[in-house]
């Protein structure tokens, strides 16, 4: 059987998946990053190959997320997209005319308007935590309930308290104000939903022209609190994909099979990748006033890739360390 291989490296979690030529989910692994973006793909690049008993031959490969460049260096991808890109993709390849795509990842969010399946607009949040996966984590570990009820215990509240959600430090100190109180726990947990879908329409979505279909994608999204707080600001039907939690990644998937079929080649490394032993080094450029880090990729002690310098001058594999004090 043939598939397309997509990854999206985050900072909180790394998603693989593998589709077909219909664009239909073989495969999908979900893994924490860890810090470790290297480890975390090979991890799931060896997870893959049981899931699928190496009966899928991979015809084209491609990556997303904060760490689509060194993803791209291991595997061998074709395509490498940002997270604009590749969500806004997998939405309209599941739901066409969807307008607008609300995402809450573990540490950033973003909001995708669309018209006439093209990006009109876009914002991104990844300065304030308040509202994203990790904050939502921490807030379930403090109340001592498992994350995957934090939904449904907000759906049982029949007078949510209002919550201050604008920053993640006073949404977390009035939750514990409100506890004090006396406050039924459902209670604030409703509220503090309200209170992170209010942060992101007044950040994220500020000045955006939100019209239906709305589709919710991200980890988050997972969350019936957060879906039925979204459909009570918003007036809309708040859509969830099956496989929300890997969007990110069936978009790169869907990008790299448009793109095998432009070129009709793929440079995929194969899943022996996941052997490999790969280490990342760094330096500063002092060619300019710039001061780039540029990021060495090491394989058997050879450097495979480097990105980070503005003027691509070290992208130039001939180049080495002996040559930073060059001018840009």
């Amino acid at each position: 059987m043939k598939g397309y291989l997509g990854i999206d490296v985050g900072s909180v979690s790394t998603n693989l998946v593998i589709i077909d030529d219909d664009g239909q989910l073989l495969s999908k692994v979900y893994l924490r990053t860890r810090g470790q973006p290297i480890k975390a793909v090979q991890d799931g690049m060896k997870q893959l190959v049981e899931n699928t008993q190496g009966e899928i031959e991979i015809m084209g490969v491609g990556t997303t997320g904060s760490g689509r460049q060194l993803a791209s260096v291991i595997t061998g991808a074709g395509t490498v997209k940002n997270e604009i890109t590749t969500h806004a993709v997998a939405a309209l390849n599941l739901i066409p005319d969807v307008q607008t795509v609300l995402e809450i990842g573990g540490q950033d969010s973003k909001i995708i308007i669309l018209r006439d399946g093209i990006v009109t607009d876009f914002a991104m949040n990844t300065v304030c935590a308040a509202g994203t996966g990790s904050f939502l984590d921490q807030q379930a570990a403090r109340l001592n309930i498992p994350i995957e009820e934090f939904g449904s215990y907000a759906l049982k509240s029949k007078t949510p308290v209002r919550i201050a959600g604008r920053c993640a430090v006073f949404a977390e100190s009035d939750m514990i104000h409100k506890q004090q109180m006396g406050y039924n726990l459902e209670d604030i947990i409703r509220g503090l939903c309200q209170a992170l879908v209010r942060n992101y329409l007044n950040n994220v979505g500020k000045g955006k022209d939100i019209q239906p279909k709305v589709v919710f994608q991200g980890g988050v999204a997972a969350n019936i609190g957060m879906k039925a707080a979204f459909e009570e600001a918003l007036g809309y039907e708040v859509i969830v994909p099956q496989h929300h939690d890997v969007m990110g990644a069936i978009g790169a998937a869907l990008l790299a099979k448009d793109e095998v079929a432009r070129k009709g080649f793929t440079a995929f490394k194969g899943f022996d990748v996941s052997n490999v032993k790969y280490r990342v080094s760094s330096f500063e450029c002092k060619g300019c006033p710039n001061r780039c880090e540029v990021i060495n990729i090491h394989m058997d002690e050879k450097v495979i890739a480097r990105w980070g310098d503005r003027c691509n001058k070290w992208k130039n594999l001939d180049n080495n360390s002996s040559h930073q004090g060059y001018s840009c």
